[in-house]
């Protein structure tokens, strides 16, 4: 089963949290939200991980996203963008535009979001 954990310190400090959870465990606290994108579709947010919504991810701020995918997960989208479905569109408009993809141990990309 697929869920979101909450990590503190390299330890599980939850595991499958919802979204009021997560907003508890992380306010006023510096956090990070660590995400793969779905293969074939793209998706960082918005599919299969809807306890990040938007609440979660404005209260993170963008720059405490880091996406992590197998090269060969991007090559599979075959040069489309990385997309954001939070159901809030001030929150999809930040996140617009390109991030860094880690793809292996000293290795990023550079992707378009839209």
């Amino acid at each position: 089963l697929l869920g979101v954990d909450v990590v503190q310190n390299s330890k599980v400090i939850k595991s499958d949290v919802n979204e009021t959870e997560l907003l508890e465990l992380t306010e006023g606290k510096p956090t990070r939200i660590i995400v793969t994108a779905i293969g074939g579709q793209g998706h960082i947010f918005g599919r299969g991980n809807q306890q990040i919504s938007h609440r979660v991810i404005n209260q993170t701020g963008r720059e405490n996203i880091w996406i992590a995918a197998t090269k060969n997960k991007l090559l599979s989208l075959r040069g489309k963008p990385l997309l954001v479905d939070t159901g809030d569109s001030k929150t999809n408009q930040v996140l617009t535009g390109y991030m860094s993809v880690i793809t292996g141990f000293r290795e990023r990309l550079i992707c378009e979001v839209a």
